[in-house]
């Protein structure tokens, strides 16, 4: 009509999925560089940092590998959300956006992997265990790891006791002069309410018994048997736990892809 005029609202960035998605990736961000620097504190104190090739001597794994691979991938990911969003830099959100999607899509394609062969992780997690079992004395924070996962699954070594053969220290040869032979480490025993003071001693010689005997002072039982049975109790926790940081994945992911729809959409009104 004559007289009236139309007003059209020019599109804008959203504040607040904008500086949502600042605050959520700053949080990320600071935690990955926290586990990133615990990472390489813990290398340095282990003289890591001064010799590159101690990382390819030791035949286990080396816990602390963790904390730098998650606090590096958590760093960058944190670094491209949070400059994105803040900057309104489409470049660093659509990086940021792809990462998170290659992760999850990778998440994905590892559980359909180990529902659908499962026999074949199960035989790869034995040899990992394993191969970890050899290099028992090699790093303390792999050792750490061992003892902790055999005292909380109430297990001992891959498949039971015996693989402790496998470890130079603990095997059962005749040529083996180390006071460990024939034995298990303490993380092994079954403990005793009621001791205050733990037995670091109480595997010595444990194997040189009959299996019956055995079981009345270690786990006999494998830690792969013992960590499927956990994951069977625990599942819906397990699974909860996965659906959510799924969610969150796929919550960053709209996130980032809507801020960048909105900064093209007031770009292309320039």
């Amino acid at each position: 009509m004559p007289g009236k005029h139309q007003h059209f609202q020019e599109p804008g960035v959203g504040c607040c999925g904008k500086y949502f998605l600042f605050g959520f990736n700053i949080v990320f961000w600071v935690l990955g560089a926290l586990f990133l620097a615990i990472g390489l504190w813990a290398w340095g104190e282990k003289g890591v940092l001064s010799n590159i090739s101690a990382l390819t001597d030791l035949g286990g794994l080396d816990p602390v590998w963790l904390f730098v691979v998650v606090g590096g991938i958590m760093s960058v990911l944190g670094f491209a959300g949070c400059i994105g969003a803040l900057r309104e830099n489409t470049f660093l959100l659509k990086f940021f956006s792809v990462f998170l999607g290659l992760i999850f899509f990778l998440e994905l394609a590892t559980g359909i992997l180990v529902f659908v062969f499962k026999d074949w992780i199960r035989d790869q997690l034995n040899l990992f265990i394993n191969n970890n079992v050899k290099a028992y004395r090699d790093d303390i924070d792999l050792q750490n790891l061992i003892d902790f996962a055999q005292e909380y699954w109430s297990c001992c070594g891959a498949r039971g006791p015996n693989d402790w053969n496998l470890n130079i220290y603990f095997n059962c040869t005749d040529l083996n002069p180390s006071r460990e032979r024939c034995g298990v480490p303490f993380s092994c025993c079954v403990r005793d309410p009621a001791e205050d003071v733990l037995n670091t001693q109480c595997g010595y010689d444990v194997r040189l018994k009959l299996e019956l005997e055995q079981q009345g002072s270690i786990h006999t039982k494998g830690c792969v048997g013992q960590f499927e049975k956990w994951l069977q109790d625990n599942l819906v926790i397990v699974a909860g736990v996965f659906v959510g940081i799924a969610l969150l994945q796929i919550f960053g992911i709209c996130l980032a892809q809507n801020l960048v729809s909105d900064i093209q959409a007031v770009k292309a009104n320039w």
